[in-house]
């Protein structure tokens, strides 16, 4: 049996680091390995990874590593869990139509990847849920890098735990009667705000 198989703690990568085969250094690296997988921001993958780092980034945490397997996505300083939701109009494929807008937001068992132990009790584990949109609707100009395309509803999860509706998922039309969308500027004081209101 290896001697420990406790959590791995990854260290943050500047994409310079090469790959080797042993102890000969190959001619590619790690940002090549980012270029290649990464590069397609609207993928639906990828634009949630994207859609995660722009909120951090609000918040002015993105100094440590994202943890793809917390309860939740971020944790401000002051302690304020949150959830991270992505959605778009335009997907990388071809399409007939603009995609509908729906955001899932099941109750979750929290899992914690110290012990490896699911928790017993399903609920929302995050303070605070972030519903990112790019709301953008021109294939020709699409930018997820451009923060002007997007639109951030911030809900307090006490607010979704009270609705009436489903509680697997939310459309943009139920999203708009709970929360007025915010700008990137003016996200870090709404999730905030919306910490107060629990």
């Amino acid at each position: 049996m290896p001697a420990n198989l406790g959590r791995l703690r990854p260290k943050r990568m500047t994409g310079a680091e090469p790959f080797r085969a042993g102890s000969t250094v190959l001619d590619f690296d790690l940002l090549s390995f980012w270029q290649w997988s990464c590069s397609d921001l609207v993928s639906n993958a990828t634009r949630g990874v994207l859609a995660e780092y722009l909120v951090a980034r609000a918040l002015g945490i993105v100094d440590g590593i994202r943890d793809e397997w917390a309860a939740y996505d971020l944790i401000t300083p002051e302690g304020i869990k949150v959830e991270v939701k992505s959605a778009a109009f335009l997907q990388s494929w071809h399409q007939e139509k603009l995609s509908a807008i729906s955001f899932r937001t099941p109750k979750t068992r929290a899992w914690d990847p110290e012990t490896n132990i699911l928790n017993d009790k399903s609920q929302r584990q995050a303070d605070v849920y972030v519903f990112a949109l790019l709301f953008h609707k021109d294939k020709a100009t699409v930018d997820p890098q451009d923060v002007t395309q997007w639109e951030f509803y911030v809900v307090s999860t006490r607010v979704l735990n009270d609705r009436l509706r489903s509680q697997h998922s939310i459309t943009l039309p139920s999203l708009r009667r709970l929360a007025q969308p915010v700008t990137y500027g003016e996200l870090s004081d709404a999730v905030r705000r919306a910490k107060d209101d629990e």
